[in-house]
């Protein structure tokens, strides 16, 4: 499983892009956070680094 992005909530600041280990994470065009499926680890770092709380792991 992978981080979830919620859009709501998103600013598209980019932090999350900028601290995730695997560039497992990109801003789309609106900007939008978007999670990459296939590289997520759930390893959490987007999650501390996320300022608007937007993004969460899977339960």
């Amino acid at each position: 499983m992978a981080a979830i992005v919620d859009a709501e909530k998103c600013t598209g600041c980019g932090d999350c892009v900028d601290q995730c280990p695997l560039n497992a994470i990109s801003l789309d065009d609106e900007p939008k956070a978007v999670v990459n499926e296939d590289e997520c680890t759930d390893c959490g770092t987007c999650v501390e680094a996320c300022p608007s709380q937007a993004i969460s792991m899977p339960s």
